[in-house]
């Protein structure tokens, strides 16, 4: 969570397309659908680029895909 998106207490849903490649990194992400907050899409986008996805598959083989990842900023 950006520390000061906390401060100031945003919250929000980030909506991201994803291009994962053949082996599972996130090739290319941008936002689909923002939160309302500029911190929390840059903090979603940055968040994704170091994730690992499990890649799609045609049969056994692996292929890049494109999936819509929601990633949710809410304070408790």
């Amino acid at each position: 969570y950006p520390p000061a998106a906390r401060q100031r207490h945003q919250q929000g849903t980030v909506l991201l397309r994803v291009l994962v490649d053949e082996a599972g990194r996130v090739g290319e992400a941008e936002v689909a659908e923002s939160s309302g907050y500029p911190l929390l899409d840059r903090a979603a986008l940055r968040g994704v680029r170091q994730w690992r996805f499990e890649p799609g598959r045609r049969g056994a083989t692996p292929i890049a895909s494109r999936v819509l990842v929601p990633i949710r900023f809410e304070l408790q």
